[in-house]
């Protein structure tokens, strides 16, 4: 007997994840492989499978299916990559970008969801991650990294996260402020170049500390 679970599963897949252009199978696989539900809080389980941003702690959300299925795509992981997730939240897109890429470092600026998150991936045996507490706005990394996503948007485009990319790193990142905000991939290409594509359009929380536009006074 098919599990109800499973079909919910397979429907998202399908009806949200693929139906908005996301044809790539290691990602489609990935997002039927790596069990949701038990990455989003038990008193929102039943919104597990659904086309909405599910409720986190300090007013954070998950983001939806098909956003998650355009970040992987985006980022075209083929498994040997060095990842950096801004915004970890429960551990569900680094679930992702772990069982498509070498290793996930994750930075979380709630500690509370740092913990969760590290619950959730070790019960889940998810091994090739790392999850710090930290403001992301005032990291200091020296490393490079392969692909770079940062799920929480970004009101003012902020160049620190594409010069942690080492040359052909993809970054995915939303750009902008409601009611529309700009998805985009940027590729290093060189030292000193980078290529930006606008994906789509979407609104998704702004990253905690990230800087604003300035107001205009008369």
């Amino acid at each position: 007997m098919i599990d109800s679970t499973d079909i919910a599963r397979e429907q998202m897949v399908q009806q949200q994840v693929r139906a908005w252009d996301v044809l790539d199978e290691s990602v489609l696989d990935t997002l039927r492989k790596v069990p949701r539900e038990l990455y989003v809080p038990a008193d929102q389980r039943f919104l597990a499978f659904a086309d909405v941003q599910v409720p986190l702690p300090h007013g954070q959300h998950m983001l939806r299916p098909n956003v998650v299925g355009r970040l992987l795509q985006a980022l075209d992981l083929t498994g040997t990559e060095r990842v950096l997730e801004i915004g970890t939240g429960t551990g569900f897109v680094t679930a992702c970008l772990a069982a498509l890429s070498a290793s996930v470092r994750s930075i979380e600026i709630f500690p509370d969801l740092a913990d969760l998150a590290r619950s959730n991936l070790a019960s889940l045996a998810v091994r090739n991650t790392e999850v710090v507490v930290s403001d992301a706005t005032r990291l200091e990394e020296r490393t490079r990294y392969d692909a770079i996503a940062v799920t929480a948007s970004l009101p003012v485009y902020d160049e620190r996260f594409e010069r942690l990319l080492a040359d052909g790193g993809r970054l995915f990142v939303v750009v902008g402020e409601p009611p529309a905000m700009d998805a985009m991939r940027v590729r290093r290409v060189g030292e000193d170049g980078w290529a930006r594509e606008s994906l789509f359009e979407t609104v998704v929380d702004p990253l905690i500390n990230a800087s604003r536009p300035s107001a205009f006074s008369f």
